[in-house]
């Protein structure tokens, strides 16, 4: 556990600040009469959860492993995603859990992922 928490705490970090986000009560704003702005809000939170987690993984491997990739940076975020859209759901009076914030949470999981392999993963690897 202590391995886990010294070589991802950003995105440990940003994991709490996802949750923190996805369970208060938001202030109104403006913003809410812009259609959609809040899908937008899903892939940002998300995809900038991705940036981070493969930025520390890449930090600490020196080679791919497809598979810890596939559990841990694509399932793994998809799952967290649903999990606080159900507690949206069942645990606030005033959030609901929607279909379409999963779909955006996972167009931020996956555009993320891409942009990690293509952009982070050659300029952390190439400073190695």
């Amino acid at each position: 556990m202590k391995r886990i928490i010294t070589t991802y705490p950003l995105t440990i970090f940003i994991l709490a600040v996802i949750l923190f986000l996805s369970l208060f009560n938001p202030p109104e704003t403006d913003m809410k009469t812009i259609t959609n702005i809040d899908k937008l809000a899903h892939i940002c939170m998300y995809g900038g959860l991705e940036l981070i987690l493969w930025a520390e993984y890449l930090k600490h491997h020196n080679k791919l492993s497809a598979k810890k990739l596939i559990l841990l940076a694509l399932i793994a975020p998809i799952l967290f995603s649903g999990c606080m859209e159900l507690a949206q759901l069942m645990l606030t009076k005033n959030r609901s859990g929607e279909w379409m914030d999963m779909i955006a949470n996972t167009i931020g999981v996956v555009t993320g992922a891409i942009c990690g392999y293509f952009i982070i993963r050659p300029l952390l690897w190439k400073k190695k």
